[in-house]
């Protein structure tokens, strides 16, 4: 029996960043070409995809804000399509990882608090693994403190009821948690290594996530600030556990 490839939802307004995103997934997820399937909704609706036809869903980053007050109506028509899948991924219990703006809007559905309290530059950030992690398949074994690449305007203040608290930090208090045993969130970016984060920083200079005069000082801090494999693991992690699932199924 071939397994089902899984589907990266990939909401950007850069080919340049949705193809650097692709990549990056299917490399730290250690994915082959044909196991990863790339979804843009705003060329394919997201309406005709179909939670049977994967392994699992991963929803990466977005320009999107999961919080914003106003919306055109591009990012309505996702986020409605989008709300249908985290739905049924989360009644069934079907793998979904959510990176970053992913678990703002996974958070914010579920009636948790995603406001601009604890955002955080892009940079990296300290991440501390709490003891539900550290019983979790993604995070069991890992160091209880790691570093990790971020960058967002927005994070969950108050968590979602039935959501378990992964991870958390100073700067941020929620850095991962899960919704049942397959519905996995992040706000580190688990698909990021720094030549690829320098790539988005560049292409998003002047999107607010930074100073743009900032730039190559926070280039070179990231590079330089020693960011492990833990953060790119608890993707390959997901891809492993998810598909070793599949092929027991």
């Amino acid at each position: 029996m071939s397994v089902k490839p899984f589907c990266l939802i990939t909401i950007r307004d850069s080919d340049e960043v949705a193809d650097a995103e692709a990549a990056s997934v299917r490399a730290f997820g250690g994915l082959a070409p044909g196991e990863l399937v790339q979804v843009r909704p705003e060329i394919t609706p997201l309406s005709q995809l179909r939670l049977d036809d994967y392994s699992g869903i991963i929803v990466g980053g977005s320009h999107f804000n999961a919080s914003d007050e106003v919306k055109d109506d591009e990012q309505i028509a996702i986020e409605a399509d989008l709300g249908r899948i985290v739905d049924e991924s989360i009644e069934r219990d079907h793998p979904l990882l959510g990176v970053c703006y992913g678990l703002g809007f996974v958070a914010r559905r579920l009636g948790g608090t995603v406001d601009k309290r604890f955002g955080e530059k892009a940079g990296v950030t300290t991440v501390e693994v709490t003891a539900h992690g550290e019983n979790d398949p993604l995070f069991e074994g890992l160091p209880t403190s790691f570093l990790a690449f971020t960058g967002h305007k927005e994070a969950c203040s108050l968590l979602p009821d039935d959501a378990v608290l992964l991870a958390t930090g100073r700067a941020c208090p929620v850095q991962a948690f899960r919704v049942g045993k397959r519905v996995y969130l992040t706000q580190f970016h688990v698909e990021l290594d720094a030549g690829t984060l320098e790539q988005r920083m560049r292409i998003y200079a002047d999107y607010g996530y930074f100073r743009p005069e900032e730039l190559e000082m926070l280039v070179e801090e990231n590079h330089s600030a020693g960011v492990g494999e833990e953060p790119r693991s608890i993707m390959a992690r997901f891809c492993s556990v998810m598909r070793e699932e599949r092929e027991e199924s």
